[in-house]
């Protein structure tokens, strides 16, 4: 069994780059591929500014975006305090030999194993051959001259960089959950929207503001505009809502599943001083969409 460790948030180009190798090698050794993956998140269960940690996969996202890569098998480690603590020495002999049955381990270039002082890429690579695996190391993945990690992508989205984002995951960040019941004011000013409530609570959410999206509902895709924050016009809610006007689309859809792909950002959040300037705005917003969207098309 080839083996490649890691939390994997986000599947991004660099996590890519690591699974490409792995089902290669282990394709050119004649053996099946493995990625041992943990859950939770390290940060949340060590108290690491667990408050503030937001994912861009939930573990199902995760795992369906690896599968779709080749690899032949998943394994979820419950990561525990007591694990935390468990040796590098330790987890490969005990987990990836003992238990996996590992005989090669692909590392990505900043790979750490086990709980402890970190080790040098040397230290590493010495302590695994001499456990007795093969080790391939690979090099860094950049894009656009930056490192490509989750933390970068997630300190992008924050920001409302959603293209940025895309480009260092290699797809587009996405949100899923249920449509919702909301106030209505929506269709009544000419913009029904879809109210959407996120399966996965930790996902990260985009900076507040307007967005062009795509959104898959019942089988198909549509186009339409987002805006994610507080509805500062209407209300003085402190919960972030998701609310998406699909273009084209008419149908009754609560309590049906919606998954939006950002493609783009039209502006960040704003309070408009009466309904009809909101109106006026949000038509604004359709037509800025529709380009972002448009030009999205030509550069497929």
């Amino acid at each position: 069994m080839v083996v490649a460790t890691g939390f994997f948030d986000g599947v991004h180009i660099g996590h890519r780059a690591v699974v490409s190798a792995l089902c290669r090698i282990a394709h050119e050794r004649g053996e099946k591929s493995m990625i041992v993956t943990f859950w939770p998140h390290p940060r949340t269960v060590l108290r690491q500014d667990a408050a503030e940690l937001r994912l861009l996969t939930s573990l199902d996202e995760k795992k369906r975006m690896l599968y779709a890569l080749g690899v032949d098998e998943i394994e979820v480690i419950d990561f525990t305090k007591d694990f935390s603590t468990l040796s590098a020495e330790a987890f490969i002999r005990d987990y990836l030999i003992g238990r996996f049955g590992a005989t090669a381990l692909v590392l990505g270039y900043d790979h750490r194993l086990g709980g402890g002082s970190p080790m040098t890429r040397e230290e590493l690579e010495s302590l695994v051959q001499s456990l007795g695996l093969d080790t391939y190391r690979l090099g860094e993945e950049d894009f656009d001259g930056k490192a490509v990690s989750s933390t970068a992508i997630r300190k992008l989205l924050a920001s409302g960089d959603v293209e940025r984002a895309n480009g260092m995951l290699g797809y587009s960040y996405s949100l899923c959950g249920v449509v919702v019941a909301g106030n209505r004011l929506g269709r009544e000013i000419g913009f029904p929207t879809a109210n959407i409530e996120l399966y996965e609570p930790l996902k990260l959410l985009p900076a507040d503001g307007a967005y062009a999206v795509e959104a898959d509902v019942e089988g198909r895709t549509y186009y339409g505009m987002t805006n994610i924050g507080r509805r500062p016009t209407v209300s003085s809610i402190s919960k972030r809502t998701i609310e998406t006007n699909i273009f084209d689309f008419s149908s009754d859809i609560y309590g049906l599943d919606v998954c939006l792909r950002f493609i783009g950002r039209i502006r960040g959040e704003m309070k408009f001083s009466s309904i009809d300037m909101l109106r006026s705005r949000l038509a604004e917003d359709k037509g800025a969409a529709e380009r972002i969207i448009s030009e999205k098309r030509l550069t497929r």
